[in-house]
């Protein structure tokens, strides 16, 4: 009896589809051009708001990640997530209710929704996982809503008067808080909202993350140089205090306009190198225990 081999299954031996950049850009055009009034705002407050003045670069960095990551994305079948539909309608219904609602952060968040489900409906599941960090990474262009800024803004604002108090003190400099009030003997110095070091922290936050990623490829290294931002950017802030009580006490003029914009700006700096200093200490760590 002859047998006759089975012929191969079409299915099986059909190579997995490839997701091609043409639908991409044509939903990208569409999502962009649905939500612009949202992200058109967005972007004004970017220019204006001092605190988000970081908001320009995150889509940038994002989206040079996801260039960089477009040979890897270009081997994982496309597998298209009905999932993906139900995150675009919930972006949309969201975004239609924030804005009745004159709800900026809710209607800005669902441009995010909408974006998660194009991903997960164009690509699938594994498009999404290979994606994750930069989808993530968006989150920061979003800012904080009022109510959060305002009690994080009124507790860092204490924190740095506090700190700025013992390390004036420190110095030899006589001084007296009431709140965010510094008595110095030549005047007196307000911890103002801008002085919170808000501005600070959010930057330090996304930096953290963008220096774990191309320094060190550790997922765990990203949560520890994000948590990492907390006590720097308050540390930071408390120095900026600090030096700002002992420059007024040299010169009035030294606290005030460019000067202390410029202490800002080099505070800024140490706070980074700070964290540089803080992934190089980690790295090292981690390379003692595992030998141990």
């Amino acid at each position: 009896m002859v047998t006759v081999p089975a012929a191969p299954s079409t299915e099986a031996s059909a190579p997995p589809s490839r997701l091609s950049w043409q639908p991409i850009a044509w939903f990208g055009a569409l999502l962009i051009l649905c939500y612009a009034p949202i992200l058109y705002r967005m972007a004004d407050q970017w220019a204006t708001d001092e605190n988000m003045g970081h908001g320009f670069f995150v889509p940038l960095v994002a989206a040079f990640i996801v260039w960089q990551r477009r040979k890897v994305l270009a081997t994982i079948p496309a597998r298209s997530s009905r999932w993906g539909l139900v995150l675009v309608v919930w972006g949309a219904l969201q975004a239609l209710a924030a804005t009745l609602g004159a709800e900026l952060f809710t209607a800005r968040l669902a441009f995010i929704i909408a974006l998660y489900g194009v991903v997960l409906y164009l690509g699938g599941k594994e498009w999404f996982k290979a994606l994750l960090f930069p989808l993530l990474l968006l989150l920061f262009m979003i800012p904080i809503p009022a109510i959060i800024y305002a009690a994080l803004t009124l507790k860092l604002q204490m924190l740095a008067s506090e700190l700025g108090e013992i390390l004036i003190g420190w110095m030899g400099i006589p001084v007296l808080r009431a709140g965010n009030i510094l008595e110095l003997p030549s005047q007196t110095l307000d911890i103002a909202e801008a002085c919170s070091g808000i501005r600070s922290l959010l930057s330090l936050a996304f930096l953290s993350l963008v220096i774990a990623y191309f320094m060190d490829k550790r997922v765990w290294m990203r949560w520890a140089l994000l948590i990492a931002t907390v006590p720097i950017a308050i540390g930071a802030n408390g120095i900026r205090v600090a030096v700002t009580g002992l420059m007024s006490e040299i010169n009035t003029q030294l606290a005030q306009g460019t000067y202390h914009e410029m202490e800002g700006y080099i505070v800024f700096l140490v706070a980074l190198v700070a964290l540089l200093v803080t992934h190089r200490l980690l790295s090292m760590a981690a390379r003692k225990w595992k030998k141990t």
